[in-house]
């Protein structure tokens, strides 16, 4: 970890404000934040809530787990550490986050209206069962 001298009045100051402009992630890992933000997998918070010129973002990736970590391909130096990234990068992340979010439930609410039970007996209007396969009638 980066130490740095009390006394310095300066150097703290030029840290602060590093701090304060926040960091933009790298392309490679940009992208799998937002797959993971799309997914819920991020928690982020303002850097300084009370500080109206600060725009940075505190970020936090969740490693993807069970079926996600089959598909999804995370590098350790993104998940388990609080990243500090800048207004543009987590303004994005934001908006990529409420669309997972909403494509999310617009599936869980098809899925409730489904009607399973018509989809797989009754085909194109027909009023009774489908025809079961033949050859399972031994």
């Amino acid at each position: 970890m980066k130490s740095i001298k009390v006394t310095d009045v300066g150097s703290l100051k030029n840290e602060l404000n590093k701090y304060k402009k926040g960091k933009k992630l790298d392309i490679r890992y940009f992208n799998q934040a937002a797959r993971l933000a799309w997914l819920g997998k991020i928690t982020m918070s303002p850097l300084d809530a009370e500080d109206e010129t600060c725009q940075s973002w505190l970020l936090h990736v969740q490693a993807p787990e069970g079926f996600l970590a089959h598909f999804l391909t995370v590098d350790e130096d993104l998940i388990n550490e609080i990243h500090v990234l800048d207004g543009e990068q987590g303004q994005y992340l934001i908006e990529i986050m409420r669309a997972g979010l909403a494509e999310r439930a617009r599936e869980l609410e098809d899925l409730n209206r489904r009607d399973f039970y018509f989809d797989k007996f009754f085909k194109g209007g027909a009023t009774g069962p489908a025809e079961e396969d033949s050859s399972s009638d031994n």
